[in-house]
This record gives C-alpha cells, sequence and structure tokens, in this order.
C-alpha cells in the first residue's frame, strides 16, 4: 500500500491494516522458516508497509498498545 493510501485510511481502518500486516508478516516468517515462502521479496514490502502504517499511527497519536 502507498504511502497516500495508507494516509487516507480513518484510524480504526489504520488500526485494521496493522493488525492485518502483522499476521500477513508472521505467516511469511513462518513459510520463510520453514522452505515454503517462494517470494521472499514479500518480507521485504510488508514490514515496509507495516512500519509505514505504524509511522502514520504515531504521528496521529493512537494508543497502539492494544494492537
Amino acid at each position: 500500500m502507498k504511502p497516500a493510501d495508507v494516509r487516507e485510511l480513518e484510524d480504526a481502518k489504520l488500526v485494521e491494516h496493522i493488525k492485518n500486516t502483522r499476521k500477513e508478516m508472521f505467516g511469511r516468517r513462518f513459510q520463510h522458516a520453514t522452505g515454503e515462502l517462494e517470494n521472499t521479496a514479500g518480507l521485504r514490502s510488508a514490514k515496509r508497509d507495516l512500519a509505514r502504517a505504524l509511522t502514520i499511527a504515531r504521528e496521529r497519536g493512537l494508543d497502539l498498545s492494544t494492537v
């Protein structure tokens, strides 16, 4: 997701996006560890997407301790 797209999300949708991205990263890391992951570039893109979303959430002052 591009930075402009993430910035347009409402707070609730942004928190949901962060939850989904964390689940996606966990799944990809697990697949990578077991040798099932074919596209290893997906790890990098998921990590960047999560960092981008977390940065925007922190800029907005959202409480992410429950996420």
